[in-house]
């Protein structure tokens, strides 16, 4: 097979992923190996490709390959989820270019658009992720409105009704106004935004008397029913009792007395709205209080807002302050920063709505959930730190909004036959409910004979939230058939792979669900990974035009060379600062390892004796593996991904390409050993099968470039290295020589001699340990011949490796008085930089002070110039 000149990522990746997809490497069925499993966090049905999912997907198919090569069954789970908010948003919009409005239609007429937009732009984002490389079980892909998806959710809902969990209960809710549907606590995302902070004058009744109260949202003054005092405030002792007049719509109502209000907070007054804010309705609730809606559903006035019904709420608002204004209602306004709630999905922001939903009690169902991390240690969060995070949440854990008011996700399964709040059913199916509400009319004592059509089920649909908190459990039929061979064998899972802002939404909620549906954990690890930012830390958004094409990465890089610019800059749980410039490094990396491997097959192989530096270059490489190998799986056993390839990314390119070819490669135009060869190659392929997980598509090429292999022989399928032996004498030893030849290759480079002029060597107080190594040494320096002297070589230039001291003879070529003059400038700044640290050192409180590494890292900085010093000298007397 002719290998090419150049690497071509476009040559080769579609390639070899229709050879795994054609003989079913992704697959995975139940049998007696250890399974490995993660769930795919499910994008949204309406997704594209953006930087979070490549990480985020990188890393699982890194963890999924890695399993696989490991020998365990590994089974990555695809699917997506229907985003309920998104998705109804997105065909709505689609309606209104067509000239149909949602409200114009049925139900059953509008699920069918949905449905059509589904199957039309659905799953676009997991063929994104094939060319991403990513290694899952198509043939496993779920979707979260799949049938036996959606009878799961609906089954759940049933069981936790009928233990008493779920209620229906008339609160204060999250409206988003755009989507018009409530939204929980955690879809709810807090801005700081600069505002104005309106000081308003509210008449007090019979009296000439005014008093002021400071509001951030004036048009609410429409909805006001109460003006609150603090009954130790003695400002307002004389206005107990009394009542104040609404401004603009001359409302007059109670002045109330209440501890809750902050006598330093503005004036010391507070306006009570109980429709539109929670702790004004908690007020209202306590003081009896009326309750005025001034909002239709889309967050335009309705007629309490008098002159302005039918006004946007914030065009309302301005010609409200003018109004105010002109009436001499309006005292003065002042800049404030406000935190204001805006929709997590369409970003409009949140009115506080008094509303009729289903809930879900949260605070039993969690207990489990929290004592699995700090108790019983059952799952591991990584990094540690967010345990604090998850800790905080769940120990304030609120009940759980599950309702939507929309058309696409799972229909709430309550029947209504009668018109009360009450007069309802909750069942799986339409036909038992009709026995259900039967039961009901006749247990009531009612004679109504009611029939199919006489039920009306529930509008509202479930959270979407509601049916992916399953995910691990229903996407192996685990809700549905509860002991079934695949749940029982795949479930709990291995791994989540997921980012930290879903902690709540989906993470905690999945593991409340796995301890009240299976009685066990769902997985055992979640590693949250940072989130994708620019060089500027500036979240990566569409908006910001900071959001770079993925398929364009990959087209321009390669997909090894994203996924390593990506992983390369990912310490575990930090945001990544994307930068492009680290694709163009993976794409160097994979051009480095292509051009070896060219190197390599390259050379003409004949039956010679093993030259002693090639025997001693494998021998230590195969220590330095094992050694890394070692640290490598540290690293993966703590989640530290980006830390494990750049252990790999320094073995290969450092160790491998730039010292162990250079020892072994044979002089020019003469042929390579072959027992050298063989190891050499040995050698590779243990590379390749630690590069696999992260450089798939090369590394496959390159293992079936080295030999004709059948499928079962696919780098995909190999076998994982295992750690042996590590000689810690033999990868110090390398260390040493390295140093040694860095030195030769330093002082060829600044005198400009050719490596094709051999040079002699001379050691001083010579350690064991360095000649061992002299044929290497020798080799990579075109040195000669090197000899062990007792004292100082005249007119040489010298330098230092531990004791040692190594002098290389110069040549007439060399000007000797620009090269002591050199010297003597930087003894003069060595001495001057000893001089500044051993001060620092003298100053007993930065000694007594300063953390214990800092004084360390300061006391080698004096030890390593006083022996550059004493080199520096020595080369100096040699000269003089």
């Amino acid at each position: 097979m002719d290998i090419p000149s150049k690497y071509d990522p476009k040559q080769v990746e579609n390639r070899w992923y229709d050879y795994w997809l054609k003989h079913g490497y992704f697959q995975s069925v139940p049998d007696e190996r250890e399974p490995y499993t993660i769930v795919i966090p499910p994008p949204n049905v309406t997704g594209v490709l953006h930087m979070g999912h490549m990480l985020n997907n990188t890393i699982q198919d890194v963890l999924i390959r890695r399993a696989r090569l490991m020998g365990r069954n590994a089974c990555w789970v695809p699917g997506m989820d229907h985003a309920s908010i998104a998705t109804e948003a997105k065909v709505v919009a689609k309606l209104k270019e067509e000239g149909i409005s949602k409200q114009d239609i049925s139900r059953e007429e509008f699920l069918e658009h949905a449905w059509d937009w589904t199957h039309k732009y659905g799953g676009v984002i997991l063929e994104q992720l094939k060319k991403l490389g990513c290694s899952c079980d198509w043939d496993r892909t779920k979707f979260t409105m799949d049938d036996d998806m959606s009878a799961s959710v609906i089954k759940v809902f049933v069981d936790l009704y009928n233990k008493g969990h779920i209620y229906k209960g008339y609160r204060m809710v999250n409206w988003d106004p755009e989507a018009q549907t409530t939204l929980s606590d955690e879809e709810v995302i807090y801005e700081e935004k600069q505002g104005l902070l309106y000081y308003l004058s509210y008449p007090i009744e019979g009296t000439d008397e005014k008093v002021t109260i400071a509001t951030t949202r004036p048009e609410t003054i429409l909805g006001d029913t109460a003006v609150c005092i603090n009954p130790n405030d003695e400002r307002y002792t004389h206005l107990k009792g009394k009542k104040a007049i609404v401004p603009i719509c001359d409302r007059v109502i109670p002045i109330i007395e209440d501890e809750y209000v902050t006598m330093d907070f503005g004036t010391g007054c507070l306006k009570v709205t109980p429709a539109h804010d929670e702790n004004d309705k908690e007020l209202g609730d306590k003081h009896q209080l009326e309750v005025i809606d001034i909002f239709n559903a889309n967050a335009s006035l309705n007629a309490y807002g008098l002159h302005y019904e039918g006004k946007d709420r914030f065009v309302a608002r301005k010609e409200i302050v003018k109004e105010l204004e002109e009436k001499g209602y309006l005292t003065k306004t002042e800049p404030y920063v406000n935190k204001v709630g805006t929709s997590e999905r369409t970003k409009a922001v949140i009115e506080p709505r008094l509303s009729e939903q289903w809930f879900l009690k949260m605070k039993e169902l969690s207990k489990p959930a929290l004592d699995s991390v700090f108790k019983t240690g059952e799952v591991k969060l990584f990094p540690k730190k967010f345990e604090n995070i998850y800790r905080h949440w769940m120990e304030n854990i609120r009940d759980w909004n599950i309702s939507r008011q929309l058309w696409w996700g799972q229909r709430i399964p309550a029947y209504y036959y009668g018109p009360g709040p009450q007069d309802f059913v909750v069942a799986e199916r339409a036909e038992e409910a009709l026995e259900k509400a039967q039961m009901a009319v006749s247990d009531a004592g009612m004679e109504k004979s009611l029939k199919a059509e006489d039920l009306r089920q529930e509008e509202d649909v479930l959270d979407t939230w509601f049916s992916s908190w399953l995910w691990p459990i229903s996407v192996f039929g685990g809700i549905l058939d509860p002991d079934n061979e695949e749940v029982n064998y795949y479930y709990p899972t291995s791994d989540l792979v997921t980012a930290p802002d879903i902690l709540f939404f989906w993470v905690a909620r999945m593991i409340i669900a796995g301890y009240q549906f299976r009685g066990e954990r769902p997985y055992e690890n979640v590693y949250l990974t940072g989130l994708v930012r620019d060089k500027e830390r500036r979240k990566m958004s569409k908006s910001l035009g900071n959001s770079p094409d993925a398929l364009e990465l990959i087209g321009n890089y390669g997909a090894d060379g994203v996924r390593v610019g990506l992983l390369l800059s990912s310490a575990a749980g930090n945001d990544l600062l994307f930068d492009e410039a680290l694709c163009q490094q993976g794409k160097n990396f994979a051009n480095k390892i292509w051009n070896a491997f060219r190197l390599v097959k390259g050379w003409d192989i004949k039956e010679l004796p093993q030259p002693e530096a090639a025997k001693q270059g494998i021998d230590w490489y195969s220590a330095k593996f094992n050694k890394t190998l070692a640290e490598i799986e540290d690293h993966f056993e703590k989640y530290r991904i980006s830390d494990a390839l750049m252990a790999i990314y320094k073995l290969v390119w450092d160790d491998f390409c730039s010292w162990l070819l250079e020892i072994v490669k044979p002089a020019y135009q003469q042929p390579i050993d072959q027992r050298t060869y063989d190891s050499v190659i040995e050698l590779f392929e243990l590379n390749l099968k630690l590069l696999h997980p992260f450089m798939p598509f090369l590394s496959e090429e390159i293992w079936q470039h080295i030999a004709k292999r059948s499928p079962e022989e696919a780098l995909i399928v190999a076998q994982w290295p295992e750690v042996g032996k590590t000689d810690s004498l033999l990868t110090s030893g390398f260390e040493f020589a390295a140093e040694v030849i860095s030195g030769i290759r330093t002082i060829r480079k600044e005198k400009n001699i050719p490596m094709k002029e051999a040079l002699e060597l001379s050691v001083l107080n010579a350690e064991k340990l360095a000649s061992d190594w002299n044929v290497v040494i020798q080799k990579l320096t075109n040195i000669s011949e090197i000899t062990e002297v007792d004292q100082a070589v005249d007119g040489a230039l010298a330098f230092r490796v531990k004791s040692n001291e190594y002098f290389v003879p110069i040549s007439g070529a060399v000007d000797l008085e620009a090269e002591i003059k050199k010297i003597k400038d930087e003894l003069d700044y060595t001495r001057g930089f000893l001089q500044s640290v051993q001060k620092k050192l003298s100053n007993e409180r930065f000694v007594n002070n300063a953390p214990e590494k800092v004084v360390a890292i300061e006391k080698k900085k004096a030890a390593d110039a006083e022996a550059k010093i004493e080199t520096l000298e020595k080369s100096l007397s040699s000269l003089e």
